[in-house]
């Protein structure tokens, strides 16, 4: 099963060029069998640029989780810092591979979809 995700543009750039191998998030998914994540960039890009295939998922406490993931965090100790601010548990899925749509996909492409997820949403296998 896959989810969507929003992404800012410029992580979106650092997943592609392999200098972001973590994706974090304050709160995941409960199914346990989600294998992959549709990336949606947000805007002003705005569109599903590919997918990537989850290696596995750390739940840690942020320091902890900064440790282990921090050379390919593709992100400052600051924003990570900022972003799990308060936060006593953190996630950080590990990307397996990352793969581009050869053409990007409106958000109108997923039926079961209207607006960009705030945080994630589950995608119905077609």
């Amino acid at each position: 099963m896959k989810v969507m995700l929003s992404i800012k543009p410029e992580y979106v750039k650092e997943i592609v060029e392999g200098n972001k191998l973590f994706e974090y998030r304050k709160a995941i998914f409960k199914k346990s069998n989600i294998d992959s994540v549709v990336i949606y960039a947000t805007k002003p890009y705005g569109k599903v640029v590919g997918e990537f295939l989850i290696d596995h998922i750390i739940e840690e406490e942020p320091t902890e989780l900064w440790n282990q993931t921090s050379e390919f965090s593709g992100i400052s100790k600051k924003f990570f810092n900022e972003y799990f601010e308060g936060r006593t548990i953190g996630y950080a899925i590990k990307i397996k591979e990352y793969i581009p749509y050869d053409e990007p996909l409106d958000l109108s492409f997923f039926s079961s979809i209207k607006t960009a997820p705030q945080s994630f949403c589950y995608l119905q296998q077609s």
